[in-house]
């Protein structure tokens, strides 16, 4: 069969489209939250127990509990662990910061896969890669204006600390799947991650009227809708062709920001918005590129 069958590139750019808009509802929601006074603990921890049974159903139903077995669980703990430690400082992000800042500083997570691909993974770098990153973080520099900005320093910190984070991850995903199934991964952080915030919880637990309930609800709901839809894309089109659409959410985060904060982004951060966004798309188009040279050198070294 042809390995191409699957490909539906339309489908996979509006898949796409929706997961990311369902990853800045959530981010909508959790300023929400957070403004009515529920603590990040809690959020972190309603955010993962909502699709435990929601993923734990769905395996059943498609394959059996046995589906959800792993044969690694030390490395799902360890991506869980990192995975805990990057909410705490995303989520953080979008509660000290305009959704729209917060978004933007989080398209820096390809640069970070860059400097860390050289310090993990050893990989050489050259200039296009390395343009890309100077780009990247004169656009950075540009929103977070140090020292003057109209955003804090503190929230842009965080806000790096987590695009840090996603890129520390996306390795570790990147290892886990080839063993492991999408589900098996997802599945895993989320329980691992409720462990994880559940000793916190009696400290920072409190009543909650059923506004904040629906709040708690819909942030679990959309994440799980987000993440399945971000993955599911990824059946119908390739990485390089659908990452694309991931720029699209700070369409989402602007009109979220208007709609339910009456905030819009200033010059500053349109003017380095498109910094980062080209340093991304730069360093995509490389890495493909690479890709694509690897397979003609494996192919010609195996006479094919």
């Amino acid at each position: 069969m042809d390995d191409n069958s699957n490909d539906k590139p339309l489908l996979a750019l509006a898949i796409r489209v929706a997961g990311i808009a369902g990853m800045a509802a959530m981010a909508a929601l959790i300023k929400l939250a957070s403004q009515r006074g529920i603590h990040i603990a809690e959020i972190i921890f309603w955010r993962q127990m909502v699709p435990i049974p929601i993923l734990f159903t769905w395996a059943v139903m498609t394959g059996g509990i046995a589906s959800l077995g792993t044969k690694r669980p030390k490395a799902h703990v360890v991506r869980g662990l990192y995975g805990v430690v990057g909410m705490v400082l995303n989520f953080g992000a979008v509660i000290l910061l305009p959704l729209a800042e917060a978004q933007t500083i989080n398209f820096s997570v390809p640069i970070f896969a860059v400097l860390l691909s050289i310090v993990l993974l050893r990989e050489s770098v050259g200039i296009w890669r390395w343009s890309a990153v100077a780009a990247g973080f004169a656009g950075i520099l540009i929103i977070a204006q140090p020292g003057g900005g109209h955003i804090p320093l503190t929230g842009a910190l965080v806000a790096l600390g987590g695009a840090f984070m996603i890129a520390l991850i996306s390795i570790q995903i990147r290892d886990l799947s080839q063993t492991d199934k999408p589900l098996v991964i997802v599945f895993w952080f989320a329980v691992t991650s409720v462990i994880c915030s559940a000793p916190f919880q009696p400290f920072v637990m409190q009543g909650h009227s059923w506004e904040d309930w629906l709040l708690l609800l819909g942030i679990g709901l959309s994440g799980t809708w987000g993440q399945v839809l971000i993955t599911v894309a990824l059946r119908y089109g390739k990485v390089s062709s659908v990452i694309v659409m991931d720029y699209s959410a700070i369409v989402w985060a602007t009109l979220f920001g208007w709609l339910l904060f009456s905030t819009l982004p200033p010059a500053t951060t349109w003017l380095g918005a498109p910094l980062i966004i080209i340093a991304g798309l730069i360093i995509a188009w490389r890495e493909r590129t690479l890709a694509r040279k690897r397979f003609s050198d494996q192919r010609q070294a195996a006479g094919t």
